[in-house]
């Protein structure tokens, strides 16, 4: 199964030296170890571009689609058996980026 890691922090480009030197780490195991599918770090909610186009035409909006102190700031995407495995690995990567990190499982199909 795949999960989707979101990390979770409440100000932009706060990420220490040694947080990215631990973050760095982390990715390298999970990518030897198989679990890797994908990760990266995102720009600010100041950077986001909100598109709509459910209506007539496309409504473009600058800034976050939804106001908050917190933000997605980064996420993995990997590989795991099951939901435990998944839970093991969030708890690693929450201890080396010093952040909360949200698991949700891709939906099947």
């Amino acid at each position: 199964m795949q999960y989707l890691f979101s990390v979770i922090d409440d100000r932009t480009g706060s990420a220490t030296p040694e947080e990215m030197a631990a973050i760095d780490t982390f990715n390298e195991r999970l990518q030897a170890e198989g679990h890797w599918v994908f990760a990266g770090g995102l720009g600010g909610p100041d950077t986001a571009t909100v598109i709509d186009n459910r209506g007539a035409g496309p409504v473009v909006t600058d800034g976050p689609f939804v106001e908050s102190k917190e933000y997605l700031a980064g996420f993995w995407i990997i590989e795991a058996p099951d939901l435990d495995v998944a839970l093991e690995l969030a708890a690693e990567g929450s201890r080396h980026c010093n952040r909360r990190v949200e698991v949700r499982p891709f939906l099947a199909g």
